[in-house]
C-alpha cells in the first residue's frame, strides 16, 4: 500500500500545485480586473501602482499562473509565499492575534502552501519537468557527439 501511495506522490503534488496556483491567480485577477467578484467581493479593482494592493494582486496573478503551469515553480512560490507572509503580518495580524479572528486564514494558508512548493518543486504535470527532461536529453546528445582524443 505504501508503495502505491509513494508512486502517486508526484501526481498528487502536481494536482495540489495546479489547484493552489489556479486559486491564487484568481485572487490576483479579481483584484486587478474586477472579475470573479472583484477585490474583496466588492467588484472593485486595485488602483494601478497602489502600494501594496496592486503589487500584491500582480504577484498573485503572475505567481499563481506560473505555479499553475509549473513554470519556475520554486521561484514563483517563494515570491508568492513572501507576499502572503507580508499580507498576513502587515494587514491581518494587527487586527487580532489568530487568523480566524483577523480574517487572515487565506493569507496564512497560501503562505504555507507556496512555501511547501518551494521545497517540493512542481511535481508531475509541470512545465519545469518538461524543460528539465529536454535539457538533460540535449546535454546527453551533445556529450555523445564530443570527440574523444587519446594522447
Amino acid at each position: 500500500m505504501t508503495e502505491r501511495l509513494n508512486s502517486a506522490q508526484p501526481y498528487v503534488l502536481g494536482m495540489f500545485r495546479i489547484v493552489v496556483g489556479l486559486l491564487f491567480a484568481c485572487h490576483g485577477a479579481a483584484s486587478l480586473f474586477g472579475v470573479l467578484g472583484g477585490a474583496g467581493g466588492s467588484g472593485g479593482t486595485a488602483e494601478t501602482g497602489a502600494w501594496p494592493n496592486w503589487y500584491a494582486a500582480l504577484i498573485e496573478l503572475v505567481g499563481g499562473g506560473m505555479v499553475l503551469l509549473g513554470l519556475g515553480t520554486r521561484a514563483a512560490a517563494f515570491l508568492s509565499s513572501g507576499a502572503m507572509a507580508y499580507a498576513y503580518f502587515k494587514v491581518h495580524q494587527p487586527e487580532a492575534l489568530w487568523p480566524i479572528q483577523n480574517n487572515g486564514e487565506a493569507a496564512a494558508l497560501y503562505c504555507w502552501a507556496m512555501f511547501l512548493l518551494v521545497f517540493t518543486g512542481s511535481g508531475a504535470l509541470g512545465l519545469d519537468r518538461l524543460f528539465t527532461r529536454r535539457a538533460s536529453a540535449e546535454s546527453g546528445r551533445t556529450a555523445d557527439r564530443t570527440p574523444v582524443t587519446v594522447a
